[in-house]
């Protein structure tokens, strides 16, 4: 319980699990579908590395636990007044599964060794790249569970990257996933694609042609080649 969570190897633990990740726009932070079999999420690759982290765990909840709802699309700010009961749950729910109230509580108390209203941007920095949040899921939590007073955030929504690197940080977890990467398919549907294949129920051209519908060249190319791989 105080240990990161890595949610996207989580993720390809399920086997009814697809996700695509896919630029969309800067409103949306992700979406999931689902019927009897199939599970779907999908996060907008546009964003930064710590939301797509947070809307990976705010689907989840939608999945598990709003079983009336086949699909939803999720907006990208948390602050919004206008969200449905069910949207409210799951941010709540990504925010305490990716940093349980435990966990966060003695992270700030022991590590850091502070006292509700003392934490500095430094120490938000510190608490959003221990658990992989971004800024804004970390001030909306510190705010919600007493530690930060709206107030106070004001000056730690600018500057973000740079709050992070002079601290000796990588920038990854505030930038969104480079250009040639932000279309990709993971999952069931890939795993499904190469059953058929195996199996011959599809020729090699619709094999290619799933493949490329899902973002997935690199597998028909053979772009993984073995020479830049090494046994380490």
């Amino acid at each position: 319980p105080y240990s990161p969570i890595d949610i996207f190897s989580m993720l390809n633990y399920f086997d009814s699990f697809t996700i695509v990740f896919y630029p969309m726009t800067d409103r949306i932070s992700g979406m999931c579908i689902r019927d009897e079999e199939n599970k779907l999420i999908a996060i907008n690759s546009a964003l930064s590395y710590g939301r797509q982290r947070y809307s990976a765990a705010h689907e989840l909840c939608h999945l598990f636990f709003h079983e009336d709802l086949k699909s939803i699309i999720c907006s990208k700010d948390l602050d919004s007044g206008k969200k449905s009961p069910e949207e409210k749950e799951a941010d709540i729910f990504a925010s305490f599964f990716l940093a349980p109230y435990e966990a966060l509580n003695s992270f700030i108390k022991k590590k850091l060794q502070k006292q509700p209203h003392q934490l500095d941007v430094n120490d938000v920095v510190s608490i959003e790249q221990h658990y992989g949040l971004s800024r804004q899921a970390t001030l909306w939590r510190l705010v919600n569970d007493g530690y930060l007073t709206v107030e106070a955030t004001a000056s730690m929504k600018k500057g973000i990257i740079q709050s992070a690197v002079r601290l000796g940080y990588d920038d990854k977890l505030y930038r969104p996933t480079p250009l040639e990467k932000q279309y990709l398919t993971l999952g069931k549907y890939i795993k499904l694609v190469e059953e058929l294949k195996n199996k011959e129920l599809i020729s090699n051209g619709k094999y290619e042609e799933l493949l490329l519908d899902s973002f997935r060249a690199d597998i028909v190319f053979n772009l993984h080649s073995e020479g830049a791989e090494s046994y380490d």
